[in-house]
């Protein structure tokens, strides 16, 4: 299916973001255990959130990556939100343009890619039904000329 190529571009995408995400987490810990953290209950439960995240964003590239529907919305809400935080990132005062970059165009990358995906798996599934339509009625004709 053409899909394919589109949907596994999305997952890829989506599943190094989840890496990243995940890396974060470990970089949280061992900010934990160098004493680095001014409260080690917020700082527990940020690694927390983060694996949650982390471990939301595995689900929606393997989602994706089987082209289920219910991933779309995952990671289509997933891409905003990396925009947004893109958005923060090349404003402000500590504004950081080529941060914002690296984190805006695989995610713009990966919002077309979904779309493509969602629009070719709907055109596959009118036709497949387009098909058992006309199935289903040449075998109906076939059974009244008998």
């Amino acid at each position: 299916m053409k899909s394919r190529i589109a949907s596994r571009i999305a997952a890829t995408i989506v599943a190094l973001e989840a890496l990243v995400v995940l890396s974060l987490a470990g970089i949280q810990v061992v900010e934990i255990a160098k004493g680095n953290t001014a409260s080690i209950t917020s700082a527990v439960a940020l690694i927390v959130l983060t694996i949650i995240i982390g471990a939301g964003m595995v689900a929606f590239a393997w989602g994706l990556l089987t082209e289920q529907t219910w991933a779309r919305s995952g990671g289509i809400v997933t891409q905003l939100m990396a925009l947004a935080i893109a958005l923060g990132a090349v404003t402000g005062q500590y504004a950081h343009p080529a941060i914002a970059a690296a984190i805006a165009v695989p995610a713009i990358i990966a919002l077309v890619a979904i779309s493509k995906a969602s629009k070719q798996t709907a055109v596959a599934e009118r036709q497949e039904r387009a098909a058992a339509e006309a199935a289903e009625a040449a075998e109906g004709d076939q059974a009244a000329d008998a």
